[in-house]
This record gives C-alpha cells, structure tokens and sequence, in this order.
C-alpha cells in the first residue's frame, strides 16, 4: 500500500506538492522539466529509489510539466491565481 503522506514546498509562482510513496524515481519529471529545477532527493520512494525533490526553487514557473509527465501522480503543481500571488508580493 502507498504512503500518502506528502512533502510542500511554496514557490514564487505556485505550490509543488510530492508524494515520495508514489514515486518510484522513474526521472522523467527531472528531464523533462523546462527550467531544470528538479533533482535527485534523499528520501526514498516506493521501490526504494530515490524520489524527486525541487533543487531549483526560484527559477520554477510551476509550468506543471513535471506532474504532467509523471507516471504515477506522485506530483502536484498549483500555480497561483492573479489575487494570491498579489497577497505573496505584498508580505
């Protein structure tokens, strides 16, 4: 059974969320992702490979590429609306 427990980091232009349970360290999202952002993590995944984690964290346009190619949805990207990214800028 997976573990669904998840780890959030907050980005300048969204949230990635990474679910390493699912994650069987397959490296798609790492070459696909556009701006070269993710890399190779500690923690390990379900078939004790390495999962992913953000290495790159300001350069991330939260394009969504990386939870797009994933096999197993072990990741979630949410890009900020125009009124939340407004309420980051002020603080």
């Amino acid at each position: 059974m997976a573990d669904f427990e998840y780890q959030q980091k907050e980005l300048k232009r969204g949230t990635f969320t990474l679910f390493p349970g699912l994650c069987k360290g397959c490296g798609l999202c790492i070459e696909k992702c556009p701006k070269k952002c993710l890399g190779w993590s500690e923690t390990l995944g379900v078939y004790g490979m390495p999962a992913i984690e953000p290495i790159n964290k300001e350069d991330c346009i939260s394009c969504g590429v990386c939870s797009t190619v994933c096999p197993d949805c072990a990741i979630l990207v949410e890009r900020y609306g125009k009124e939340e990214k407004k309420k980051k800028e002020e603080h």
